[in-house]
């Protein structure tokens, strides 16, 4: 089971007591106050992890506490702070307020770590209320409460490569031949179910990429139809989207309109989708009628159109390469962009 998005109900700890103690000792008479502070409650934390993959265990466990502070003691005893609860989470995910959507945090590196609610302050004991007019105080604080709410979970894969296509167009069958990954393959559409996340390995580079396979995509899918929009916001962080197109016409659909049909709905949920770098393959080459229709889509559309055949792995090699310096490409020009935009906000920030 697959889960992307989830609530929470989060309490964190409350602050311990301060405590009321008088030393008492043989042969002294007035030993004073030795009441000791509460402890610290335990904050709620959210750290990111590689081993996870999903949200599916806040699906099933939703209610989540930290630790409360222990209560101050006698003899100057500081009570034991709680402990945190840690909420380790795949990187990706996203929080936001359950009742305004404002989002909150992003976690996005692995052990990145955002304290989502306080815990209380524990309470001050009669030691700290001793004055040189009060010198047996009867008076110590309760513990602060700690911070509770609703969360709204939210994931978006994090991958260099988004993989999407119309149903049966081949995805599945690619994942399974250029990454470690093992999606379910069938000769039916909607096999894929929820997105992957597969690592395509370069051995003589020792580098890796990770691709998202993205379920399959059918017209309407903006507006929720078969498998809905939800699961397109896993392709919003890759640096590069790779269009896989049956150019087999089989299944009596033409491949030129797939790829129209593709291109809008992605424009229809984000158009910032569209200009991101893509590649398109012609899957299926090894079909009699995918040269006649090949040639076709050309004409009707001006893209690099790469063919390939996940049956005899034709064009597969060259995929992987152009895939690697069209990622590399992605990943240079948004780390210049960072720059200049460092750049001008410290030029903004010297001019004022």
């Amino acid at each position: 089971m697959f889960v992307d998005e989830t609530r929470i109900i989060a309490q964190a700890g409350d602050g311990g007591n301060g405590c009321i103690s008088f030393r008492r000792e043989k042969y002294e008479a007035f030993g004073g106050p030795n009441g000791g502070d509460g402890g610290k409650g335990g904050d709620v934390i959210l750290e990111g992890t590689n081993n996870e993959n999903n949200l599916i265990k806040y699906r099933f466990q939703q209610h989540w506490n930290a630790e409360k502070g222990q209560h101050g003691m006698g003899s100057d005893r500081i009570g034991k702070c709680g402990k945190d609860s840690i909420l380790l989470v795949p990187l990706g995910t996203i929080v936001m307020d359950n009742q305004t959507d404002q989002v909150l945090a992003e976690i996005l590196e692995v052990g990145q770590r955002v304290r989502l609610l306080k815990g209380g302050n524990g309470g001050w004991g009669n030691t700290k209320f001793k004055s040189s007019v009060n010198r047996a105080p009867r008076r110590s604080n309760p513990g602060d409460p700690g911070e509770k709410g609703e969360f709204k979970l939210v994931l978006k894969s994090i991958a260099d490569v988004g993989l999407v296509g119309y149903p049966n167009a081949g995805k599945s069958t690619l994942t399974n031949m250029i990454t470690n990954a093992r999606p379910k393959m069938a000769p039916y559409p909607f096999t894929t179910l929820h997105p992957g996340i597969g690592v395509i390995e370069y051995p003589d580079r020792y580098e890796r990429l990770q691709m998202a396979d993205i379920p399959g995509i059918i017209e309407g899918a903006s507006e929720n139809r078969g498998l809905g929009h939800r699961f397109l916001r896993h392709i919003e962080r890759c640096f590069v989207l790779t269009f896989i197109i049956d150019m087999s016409g089989i299944d009596e659909r033409s491949p030129w309109d797939d790829y129209s049909q593709l291109v809008a709905e992605l424009g229809a949920y984000d158009k910032s989708l569209l200009d991101k770098p893509r590649i398109v393959l012609a899957n299926k080459m090894d079909e009699e009628s995918s040269e006649k229709n090949l040639k076709e889509f050309r004409k009707r559309h001006d893209v690099v159109v790469q063919p390939i055949s996940c049956l005899t792995e034709e064009g597969i090699p060259e995929y992987k390469e152009v895939l690697w310096e069209k990622v590399a490409e992605a990943k240079a020009s948004e780390k210049e962009a960072e720059i200049v935009e460092s750049e001008s906000a410290n030029d903004d920030s010297e001019s004022h």
